[in-house]
């Protein structure tokens, strides 16, 4: 929930951010979340699965064919199915496939026919570039899947910063704009706690992220990239516009909180919308 502290400053937690009609990154944050347990369980179990038992059942129902089917067209059909199951970007199911449908290429379209030995130079080069192209499509599925990711990331935080932006525009009050950028921190840094402390910096010493997304932890080096956000001590981000202090976001890390440095950087854009509204507010 969401309250007010003994100093006057605005809290929100992450469960106060969850009840509150968030900009669109909050909802996708919180489902990325979602998709963990058993439901990511069953999707990674179903698609090595189907990594082994595709080019069997596949392969199984050409081998009536191979007299008249050369082999490489079967090994251009086993290609498709390995493309099929390495499409979600499952790394490990599409390397199972294409294990699979090399060794059923052997099994069903190489003489001697069902072993898994081959005597022709031809077939084993058919087989290993069979089992090379698998690997390689499994690949670039795997990195079209993180460009996708990461260009929906992006888009959530330019929806976050935008959202910030109209809500200063809008000229809401100071607390309703604190309290939403608080909640845009709070999904985009993966935190417990966060709490907007008007005309405070350094109060406890806490770690703060700097503007160029560094985290510095007192007396002691910290690395961000390495070791995400301090867990033992709350961690500041200075409002800062023209030089002048407006005040801090103090921030609670959550369990696992890892946030990469353009994370960082877009909480860093955020607080400064705060500071040129508020800036302009006290002017």
């Amino acid at each position: 929930m969401q309250g007010r502290t003994a100093r006057g400053g605005l809290k929100v937690t992450a469960m106060s951010a969850g009840l509150h009609d968030t900009p669109r990154l909050g909802t996708r944050l919180s489902r990325a979340k979602s998709r963990t347990g058993w439901a990511a369980i069953d999707r990674d179990l179903v698609t090595l699965c189907a990594g082994f038992a595709v080019p069997l059942a596949v392969g199984a129902v050409l081998s009536p064919f191979r007299a008249t089917l050369p082999a490489v067209d079967a090994a251009l059909c086993l290609v498709l199915v390995v493309v099929a199951v390495a499409a979600p970007g499952k790394r490990a199911g599409g390397y199972l496939a294409a294990v699979s449908g090399a060794a059923w290429f052997d099994f069903f379209f190489t003489k001697p026919y069902n072993t898994f030995d081959i005597n022709s130079r031809d077939d084993i080069e058919t087989t290993v570039l069979l089992l090379a192209i698998g690997v390689a499509v499994t690949e670039i599925a795997v990195w079209g899947r993180r460009q996708h990711l990461a260009a929906s990331r992006r888009s959530g935080y330019l929806d976050g910063i935008r959202a910030a932006a109209h809500a200063v525009a809008a000229g809401d009050s100071p607390a309703a704009l604190t309290e939403r950028v608080g909640q845009e921190l709070t999904a985009v840094l993966a935190l417990r706690t966060c709490q907007f402390q008007a005309g405070m910096a350094g109060i406890g010493e806490p770690a703060r992220l700097h503007q160029d997304g560094r985290v510095t932890v007192p007396r002691r080096s910290w690395d961000a990239d390495r070791d995400g956000l301090p867990q033992n001590i709350e961690t500041e981000l200075l409002a800062e516009s023209g030089g002048l202090l407006q005040g801090r976001f103090l921030m609670t890390a959550g369990p696992g909180s890892h946030p990469s440095r353009e994370q960082r950087l877009v909480a860093v854009a955020l607080a400064d919308q705060v500071a040129a509204a508020l800036a302009g507010a006290h002017r």
